[in-house]
């Protein structure tokens, strides 16, 4: 009690120093001596003068930011004494439960300046913006003759009698890993005889030239062949006939992929090509994406990359670019300041990368020029006129028709060098292509070339000879900014390649794959950082001998798995069902690793004597979570058997943020007690398990803790058999079936009340938040924020697409709906489950195909000020359906959202009524949100999900589609393998305080703190792992607390991730990479009660003294792949980030 009073006496003295610091501050601002007294006819003057006040304000206030940091910080010491034993919530006469207030406070101390970053208004405005040239397009999809999306192109043949056409044919083959068949089947069939003709038929002639960009297959490869065959292959690239393009480990989708992924994906190719072959990729080539996001050209600049090329972009887009020569531009970041993100960018211009489309508009005449459709062959051309074989007869006519091509295509760009790619799907897998593309091909660039009145050099090259060779035109080194070309920022999505066909199914085909996809990221990104502190600790130890360090070959085969998903058919859910299950087994495999790594390195961790470490495989200290039986089930919680001995538990948090959350627990008794690792009774929550919507697990009941967890540490928690019956706290239940006959199956431990009707409308409220339900569906109705008068208006529905009746039907890629979505009708009305606690209250509603369950926790900060929402889908026996949930409120949007692009950046989105229905959805890897001037709501998701905003007001979801046809992209098969699929969501409201309309019209956005935290908690849950049972006393366990300061709130530790060993790639090297990021956000959305320590240090961090009991031992900053150091290393360990900005750093850890 006296500490209290300390507490108490020191907060109060604080604050009175703060006030009159301010006091004071204002004075000398008021008296300042050296302002100038100008009369009133000098308003320049006058104005300068204010504006040195404001700078003199500015300072002051900084200044006084930094004093309160030290305060707080001393506060927080004291606070952090002065914990007694967590008090108990209790129940309230009127049934609501109140939990005891928080022992300690929490600060919310962001500086001014770090409010800047959001603002904006730095830099200048791009010459393309893509949300004004939406707006601009008509859409209209004109006949364009033979290139029938664009328009005739004429010339005058003495155009390039000054300056020659230089013209680089780049062959290419397009390895997909995984499609219609798998990866595995494909490097068996083709891709590994692609690459075995690619070493001999190069050595052929040394003006060949081929490039590559899958780094999966092309590991595989290496794997397989010679020394000698090695060694040629690095002889080729060393001489530039053989480029590796991007080099990621697959050509990445851009709309679901998540940002973590996307960066593993292409450090893991980045790492194998510099270990292997010792070359750093200067190019990046997609030329399949179905869409493209403004996140790749970012991670492309970090990574030291000076071009890059794109190719499926809407095609009134292309036209429109092409008709004003912007289809090169240099691609800036919408929030880039000082243009340090431009990239050059080349935009393919017709309809596809195959050689048809790639020589010029008239794909009849470019058809001529594949010389794999010779007659005679497998595949022809459409057209009805076949190649014809090159001779000294025939070579005069056939260079002069692809000359006239080649220089229609160059009149689409702004310079005299022209790129002509070569090649399709899995390409030149036999000799005889090579020879029948390559020799052709040299014929007429040797006809060409030698007829200088023709004013044309044609030449085989790689994509940087063609970058290389724009620079040269315009005398500029590589990377820096080309002169003469506009700047464009925004994104390539939503995509369509022809007519009304947008590619907007795929961002929820198989929703299953896409939601595991995002658990392994979490497990990987977990393990990875858990394995490296536990090296560092076993090494500092000198105990590395006795730590299983082979884990590290799970871990990078975990990698490589991400990694394969990561490709364009992969998460997208456009492969065959085959592959799509050959995926998932890849998938679980790696998740059930990563959880041995994690227990592993949790072991080592937690162990108070680290001396008794032992690591047996076969008898795993701890046990997992839970446990997923096949590829395609979902996870079945662990249940901890309870007997006389107490049971340990270790809970891990992933996030680098400390965080107060309710830690779900199942055991097979009611009677149990949860204790602290000191023996302090923690707040406890006990309700049922249920099987079905009226069916009780028999002798399975959940244990819910509110536990304090450390930031990216472990915290030790004892569970005990308890006789008392009322120590612990019970959920009552209410159970509505809505006049439906239904056997009822019950436990006694847990009060549940059966109603035989339906329920009146009711409402749950916490501390935060009133949510409000209509009783006959159990579905949200309205939200109110603690404090506030004015109901919020949020009412889900679930709705039905179908599909079209016409030939062209929605399918794995297409969305192509028949009109608006209809209301779900079930067959019964929903059984309607009310759960009400001191820890968590909710209600679930069982309809026939979809199951929700709101959840508001009772707890102070992040947890209690959002709902969690999921929604457990089943549409098997749908036929041509797509189930979508659809949020309404009274925020006036307008036309506009906003969508997350990979997790990384917000971009605003406007809904075209110009454009159809399906035109108007976009990816949500992880939020979006609508917005006026008083509101934000925001969905948070778990997994990449389609989305929009059809009305003002609306957010609208596609949960899961179900598809019985294909839709003539080459797949196949429509989508018939739906899975049970929980898809999860955080719903966020958030009241505005400072908007304007100037602010809300810039195309750029960002969340606030408390909404990006909210998305970590989401997306990195808490994993409990239980002390496996042993008969005698298990050693003694301490909790493990890494970091030895707090991280500002604003950073993000993205991973810490041993690097391999020279030698033996299958160990860890002394070495890790560091991968931070600092998010950009807004700060004029309140943020009350985080219920954490959230302080901003204007982007500076002090990393030598980051790891408690670990020294950094050295620190080089260096690009984001690890591929170029930046700078010197230097003996200073502390660092500053610009808002938004990922930087990677290779640290010694010991």
């Amino acid at each position: 009690m006296k500490l209290k009073k300390q507490v108490t006496v020191c907060g109060a003295a604080i604050f009175c120093v703060a006030v009159f610091s301010l006091y004071l501050m204002l004075d000398r601002v008021q008296h300042d001596p050296t302002r100038h007294q100008s009369g009133g006819n000098f308003p320049r003057s006058q104005i300068s003068v204010l504006q040195n006040r404001i700078e003199q304000l500015e300072q002051l206030l900084e200044e006084n930011h930094e004093i309160i940091s030290h305060i707080k910080d001393s506060v927080l010491e004291l606070t952090a004494h002065a914990e007694g034993p967590p008090a108990l919530p209790h129940h309230k006469p009127n049934g609501s439960w109140v939990l005891p207030p928080e022992s300690r406070p929490s600060f919310l101390s962001v500086s001014p300046q770090d409010c800047q970053f959001a603002l904006g208004g730095k830099g200048q405005s791009p010459d393309l913006q893509m949300l004004a040239v939406y707006s601009l397009l008509p859409f209209d999809n004109q006949d364009g003759g033979v290139w029938k999306q664009g328009f005739d192109i004429t010339y005058e043949p003495s155009e390039w009698d000054a300056e020659p056409l230089q013209v680089f044919v780049v062959p290419h083959s397009h390895n997909d890993p995984g499609w219609i068949k798998t990866f595995d089947k494909y490097y068996y069939d083709q891709t590994q005889h692609i690459l075995n003709s690619m070493v001999l038929k190069m050595q052929e002639d040394p003006r060949r030239r081929f490039i590559w960009s899958e780094i999966s297959f092309f590991s595989k490869w290496w794997d397989n062949i010679s020394a000698q065959k090695r060694a040629a292959v690095r002889r080729l690239v060393g001489n530039g006939q053989l480029e590796m393009v991007t080099g990621g480990w697959v050509m990445p989708d851009e709309a679901n992929s998540h940002y973590f992924a996307m960066i593993d994906q292409l450090i893991e190719g980045h790492q194998w090509l510099e270990k292997n072959i010792g070359v750093t990729p200067r190019s990046g080539w997609a030329v399949d994406p179905f869409g493209h996001s403004s996140t790749m050209p970012y991670l492309l600049k970090r990574s030291n990359l000076t071009g890059m090329l794109i190719q499926r972009v809407h095609y009134a887009i292309k036209k429109h670019f092409a008709a004003t020569q912007n289809l090169e531009f240099m691609w800036r970041q919408t929030w880039d300041p000082d243009a340090s993100t431009d990239i050059f960018c080349h935009m393919m211009p017709f309809y596809s990368y195959d050689v048809p489309h790639t020589c010029g508009p008239d794909p009849k005449i470019c058809c001529q020029f594949d010389f794999k459709r010779l007659p005679g062959g497998r595949i022809n051309c459409p057209w009805k006129v076949p190649p014809r074989a090159i001779t000294d007869a025939n070579v005069a006519e056939r260079a002069q028709l692809l000359l006239d091509q080649y220089r229609k295509k160059s009149k689409l760009y702004r310079s005299k060098v022209l790129l002509v790619p070569l090649g399709d799907d899995f390409r030149y897998d036999k000799p005889q292509e090579w020879d029948a593309q390559f020799l052709n091909y040299q014929r007429i660039f040797d006809f060409l070339n030698s007829r200088p009145n023709l004013h044309v050099q044609a030449q085989f090259g790689t994509l940087s000879d063609y970058f290389d060779a724009l620079y040269k035109k315009v005398g500029i080194v590589p990377g820096m900014k080309l002169p003469g070309f506009p700047v464009l920022s925004g994104d390539f999505f939503s995509y369509a390649d022809r007519e009304d066909h947008y590619w907007t199914g795929y961002y929820t085909s198989r929703p299953f794959y896409k939601s595991l996809d995002r658990v392994l990221e979490a497990h990987l990104r977990g393990a990875e950082i858990l394995y490296s502190l536990a090296l560092a600790h076993a090494r500092r130890a000198g105990a590395d001998s006795r730590y299983p360090l082979s884990d590290y070959a799970l871990l990078s085969n975990a990698r490589r798995n991400l990694g394969l998903f990561q490709h364009h058919d992969a998460i997208t859910g456009t492969a065959k069902e085959a592959v799509a299950v050959d995926y998932g087994v890849r998938l679980l495999h790696s998740l059930t690793n990563l959880k041995r790594v994690i227990i592993n390195a949790a072991h080592y961790l937690v162990l108070g004597d680290k001396d008794t470490y032992h690591n047996d495989p076969t008898a795993p200290f701890l046990g997992a979570d839970d446990t997923r039986p096949s590829q395609d089930s979902l996870p079945e919680r662990t249940v901890l058997r309870m007997d006389t001995s107490p049971r340990f538990l270790v809970v891990f948090n992933p996030l680098e943020q400390e965080r107060l959350s309710v830690v779900p627990v199942l055991v097979d008794s009611p009677h149990v007690r949860v204790l602290s690792e000191e023996g302090q009774p923690l707040p406890s929550q006990l309700s049922v398990r249920w099987s079905s919507a009226t069916d009780t697990v028999p002798d399975v009941y959940q244990v819910s803790v509110l536990a304090r967890l450390p930031a990216l540490g472990l915290r030790v928690l004892q569970l005990h058999k308890s006789l008392d019956g009322h120590a612990m706290l019970k959920s009552s239940v209410r159970l509505y079936l809505h006049g439906r006959d239904l056997p009822v199956r019950k436990q006694e431990a847990v009060p549940v009340h059966v109603f035989p009707a339906a329920a009146d409308d009711f409402c749950l409220e916490n501390q935060h938040l009133h949510a409000c339900f209509s009783g006959r569906s159990g579905l949200l109705q309205s939200i109110r924020r603690a404090g506030e008068e004015r109901e919020q208006r949020v009412s889900c529905e679930f709705l039905v697409y179908g599909t079209r009746t016409s030939k062209d039907k929605s399918g794995a890629y297409l969305f192509l709906p028949d009109g608006e979505a209809k209301p779900y009708a079930p067959r019964d009305p929903p059984v309607v489950r009310v759960t009400e606690g001191p820890l968590f209250s909710e209600v679930t509603s069982y309809y026939q195909h979809v199951q929700t369950v709101v959840r508001l926790y009772n707890v102070p900060g992040v947890e209690g000020l959002s709902l969690d929402l999921s929604c457990l889908v089943d549409i098997r026996d749908h036929i041509n359906k797509e189930l979508a949930l659809r949020l309404s409120t009274d925020i006036e949007s307008d036309d506009t959202f906003f969508t997350d692009l990979n997790g990384f950046q917000i971009q605003p989105r406007r809904y075209q009524r110009k454009l159809p229905l399906q035109a108007n959805f976009y990816p949500m890897p992880t939020m979006a949100y609508i917005q006026d001037a008083q509101s934000r709501l925001t969905l948070h998701t778990a997994q990449a999900l389609g989305v929009s905003s059809l009305g003002s007001g609306q957010l609208e979801v596609i949960l899961d589609r179900r598809l019985m046809q294909d839709d003539n992209r080459g797949l196949g098969q429509g989508l018939k393998d739906n899975k049970r699929t929980c898809n999860r969501f955080r719903l966020l409201l958030e009241r505005r305080t400072t908007a304007s309309k100037v602010q809300d019209g810039r195309p750029i956005s960002f969340p606030s703190l408390l909404s990006h935290i909210t998305s970590m908690h989401l997306n990195a849950e808490a994993l409990v792992m239980p002390v496996a049972q042993e008969k005698p006393a298990p050693p003694a366990l301490r909790s493990f607390m890494p970091l030895s300061t707090t991280l500002p709130c604003d950073f993000h530790i993205l991973n810490l991730r041993m690097l391999q060993a020279e030698q033996d790639d299958s160990l860890p090297s002394a070495e890790a990479a560091l991968i931070l990021h600092r998010k950009g956000f807004d700060c004029s959305l309140e943020a009350k009660n985080l219920g954490f320590n959230c302080t901003t240090s204007q982007g500076k961090l002090a990393l030598g003294s980051l790891f408690q009991g670990l020294e950094m031992g050295s620190l080089q900053p260096t690009s984001l792949t690890l591929m170029y150091p930046l700078g010197t290393a230097s003996n200073s360990t502390s660092i500053h980030l610009d808002p938004m900005e990922i930087a990677t750093f290779r640290i010694r850890l010991g």
